[in-house]
């Protein structure tokens, strides 16, 4: 571990952020040997990107009230938020839950929706049972990191045989320069439920040195229907890594949509276990980078229990110098019959200084299965553009139709109207700059 990350993180500075909290002696004990790992272990290794000289360590974790109405929250905050009544939201603001509210309909289905500091105190073995399982602390130096340093985040629950019918939303927004946000996103689902869960992830577009360093941990259970979005939208001087993973049971489905909007610099896996018999994800991802942005792009299955069947559909599109690598990876382990795994990976380079890098993977060690993918890296046809310009239309005007063309598979696949818009929004800004 850098002297600089030593003087960042370290065994009096966790104990305190522990002992703030107010929680139980396993997570204390948690986080002090994710701090061990974080000395001993060396950042992780991504494809074709070097990450060394990324800031993953110079940051403040800063505290913040509670406010007492939604009123009080920064604007662009309510901009995102949900237009339900008295809908189920979790704000953050850099380290501290500063607003929540779960609504008495999810209370009486036995619901636990609320940050997961609190749930650490108030349902401290359930926690337990599921923190830290999918994404382990001694993965890498970041993994570590964040285990040591989390705070904020959510908490879900869904008991068996409840279908969450009204939308749930998790914000988390960074303020301020040289911050760091650690928030850790923890759902667990019960046999035969149903729960649709929207986090975004933003903040001030003009605020400097910003570190994020995210987890979200998905335990599917048997025959239940997860869909968790995240929505990336951080400024320009920021880092911002993500680890999804979830965990699929028996007949379990999961579905991922992922908007990578960043304008900084991104380290992004997403990773999904079919672990038993009938699971099923789909993973729908758009990227769009402008400027000099970098960002690294892991979309990962692993088929592990039969009948599994798995998804994968990623576009993005690069403007002026952005760069970005995408990798598909598909892995069926032997044992896993009648596996269907697909993938694709596309990528749309509107300037000659832009670069797109799709690499799938296939890994099959099981010969009962069907697998398939495509990859494709190129610029706007100048012929689509010559036929909607010959029909009267603008060139700027003609480009956007054909890039939200390209990504209209996967926009066209994202089932919740909400999402579509925030993300179409986010795009048409970073395209127009």
């Amino acid at each position: 571990m850098t002297t600089e990350l030593e003087k960042q993180i370290n065994p009096e500075i966790v104990t305190q952020l522990s002992q703030s909290q107010q929680e139980p002696e396993w997570m204390l004990q948690f986080r002090l040997q994710a701090l061990e790992s974080a000395k001993q272990l060396s950042l992780p290794r991504v494809e074709k990107t070097n990450i060394n000289k990324w800031n993953f360590s110079q940051f403040s974790l800063k505290s913040e009230q509670e406010v007492a109405d939604t009123s009080a929250l920064p604007q662009e905050v309510l901009s995102l938020m949900s237009d339900e009544e008295n809908a189920s939201l979790v704000v953050q603001k850099n380290s501290s839950v500063i607003w929540k509210n779960a609504s008495r309909a999810l209370e009486e289905q036995g619901v636990i929706f609320t940050d997961l500091g609190t749930a650490v105190r108030e349902h401290s073995e359930l926690v337990k049972k599921y923190f830290g399982q999918a994404v382990a602390k001694d993965e890498h130096q970041l993994s570590a990191m964040h285990g040591a340093l989390w705070s904020g985040g959510l908490f879900l629950y869904v008991p068996k045989n409840v279908d969450v019918q009204q939308s749930l939303q998790a914000i988390f927004y960074n303020e301020g320069n040289g911050v760091g946000i650690m928030p850790h996103v923890l759902v667990v689902t019960e046999e035969n439920s149903r729960v649709n869960l929207v986090c975004n992830y933003t903040g001030d577009s003009e605020a400097s040195a910003v570190v994020q360093n995210s987890v979200v941990e998905v335990f599917v259970g048997a025959g239940s229907h997860v869909s968790v979005a995240t929505l990336h939208n951080l400024g320009e001087d920021s880092v911002d890594v993500a680890y999804r993973r979830a965990m699929v049971g028996r007949d379990g489905y999961m579905e991922w949509i992922v908007g990578e909007l960043n304008h900084g610099r991104t380290l992004s896996d997403n990773t999904t276990h079919l672990t038993e018999p009938g699971g099923h994800t789909d993973v729908r991802t758009i990227a769009v980078g402008s400027g000099s942005q970098r960002s690294n792009l892991t979309s990962a299955v692993y088929h592990v229990g039969t009948d599994t069947e798995s998804d994968m559909n990623v576009r993005g599109v690069m403007k002026d110098k952005a760069q970005t690598i995408m990798n598909g990876i598909t892995k069926i382990e032997k044992g896993a019959k009648r596996a269907n795994g697909v993938q694709a990976e596309k990528v749309l380079m509107l300037d000659r200084g832009a670069r797109g890098d799709a690499n799938p993977i296939l890994l099959i060690d099981e010969n009962d299965v069907k697998a398939g993918h495509a990859a494709s890296v190129g610029q706007i046809d100048p012929m689509q553009l010559f036929y909607l310009m010959s029909r009267g239309i603008p060139k700027r005007e003609a480009e956007k139709l054909v890039i939200y063309g390209f990504l209209g598979p996967v926009l066209d696949a994202i089932p919740f109207e909400a999402i579509r818009k925030q993300m179409v929004s986010v795009i048409e800004r970073k395209l127009s700059q």
